[in-house]
C-alpha cells in the first residue's frame, strides 16, 4: 500500500501555482493507493480559496482520499462567522465530514478535526469525544490492518530550534493511540517535515510500542519554515507486511520539480528489522 501525503496547500496569496502544477503532474506517476491531505487547504478560509482548493483536489489521482481541515480553514478575522459557523465553507465545498474514516483492505485511517476556533486557533485541541470515536472505529478493525491517525496539528515537537507548542493533552492522546495499536500519525501545521517516532520525545507506557510520526511540510505555499524555509515538500509512505518506508520529497528550484530528499524506514508494529546476513 502506498500513501501520498500532502499538506498545507494555503490557497490564497501564499500559494505558488507553478509548484502546485508540478505536484499535480508528478502525483499520478507515483501510483498511490491512498491520498491524505492533512489540513490548511486555504490561507484565509475565503470562498474563492476553497473553490480553488476543490479544483486542485479534483485534479489529484482518482484514489480513496482523506482530507481534514486546518486552523487556516477557519476565518480568523470574520469573528461572527468564526464563532457561529467556523467550518461552514469547508463543509460546503470540501467535505461535510470533519472526522472522516477511510477503511481499506490493508488499513484504517481516522481523520481528526483538531481545529479549535473558540479556544486555540493556532495550537489546536483533541477532545475526549474524538478519542472515544477513535476507540470505537479501531474496535472494529482487523488486527492485521495498519491503523493510522491523521490530524492537522502536531502531537510531537520538531527537533529544531523553533520550539512550536504541541497540542495540549497530546501525551494523553498518544497513550490512547498506543493502547489502540496505532502505527502512524500523519500531520502538517509545522510547515517543515519531521519523520520520527513518539518514543523520541515521550516514553509513554510501552517502550516497545512507539508510534511513527510523519509531519508534512507545506506542499504548495511560500510559507515553509525552519529547515524548509521557502521550500515545499510532501511524503510518500509505503507499507508492506514487515516494513514502513517513508520517502520525503522536496521541490528543487534548479530542476523545477520534486525529487526524493531522504528515506526513512521503520518496522511494522510487532515486527523487527530482519537480518540481511
Amino acid at each position: 500500500m502506498r500513501i501520498l501525503h500532502l499538506s498545507d496547500l494555503h490557497f490564497g496569496p501564499p500559494y505558488v501555482p507553478e509548484i502546485g502544477e508540478a505536484f499535480l503532474q508528478l502525483a499520478p506517476t507515483l501510483q498511490p493507493d491512498v491520498i491524505v491531505v492533512s489540513g490548511d487547504l486555504t490561507q484565509r478560509a475565503k470562498r474563492g480559496q476553497f473553490l480553488r482548493a476543490r479544483d486542485f483536489l479534483d485534479r489529484l489521482p482518482d484514489r480513496p482520499t482523506l482530507v481534514i481541515p486546518g486552523n487556516h480553514d477557519i476565518p480568523l478575522y470574520r469573528v461572527k462567522e468564526r464563532w457561529c459557523d467556523p467550518l461552514g465553507l469547508y463543509k460546503e465545498i470540501i467535505s461535510p465530514d470533519l472526522n472522516p474514516v477511510l477503511r481499506l483492505g490493508q488499513a484504517v485511517l481516522v481523520g481528526i478535526d483538531s481545529t479549535a476556533p473558540h479556544r486555540a486557533i493556532s495550537n489546536g485541541r483533541i477532545g475526549i469525544k474524538q478519542l472515544e470515536h477513535c476507540r470505537k472505529v479501531f474496535a472494529d478493525t482487523p488486527p492485521e490492518a495498519a491503523r493510522m491517525i491523521v490530524a492537522h496539528h502536531h502531537f510531537a515537537p520538531a527537533p529544531d530550534y523553533l520550539h512550536d507548542q504541541t497540542m495540549p493533552k497530546a501525551k494523553r492522546a498518544i497513550n490512547q493511540f498506543v493502547e489502540l495499536g496505532v502505527e502512524m500519525i500523519l500531520g502538517g501545521h509545522l510547515h517543515r517535515a519531521y519523520i520520527g517516532n513518539s518514543l523520541n520525545f515521550y516514553p509513554g507506557h510501552h517502550r516497545d510500542r512507539g508510534i511513527v510520526i510523519v509531519q508534512c511540510g507545506t506542499t504548495t505555499s511560500r510559507r515553509g519554515r525552519g529547515s524548509e524555509r521557502e521550500k515545499n515538500s510532501f511524503n510518500v509512505i509505503d507499507f508492506d507486511a514487515n516494513l514502513i518506508t517513508i520517502t520525503h520529497q522536496m521541490y528543487f528550484d534548479d530542476d523545477q520539480q520534486f525529487a526524493p530528499l531522504s528515506r526513512h524506514q521503520f518496522p511494522r508494529l510487532g515486527k523487527r528489522f530482519q537480518s540481511q546476513g
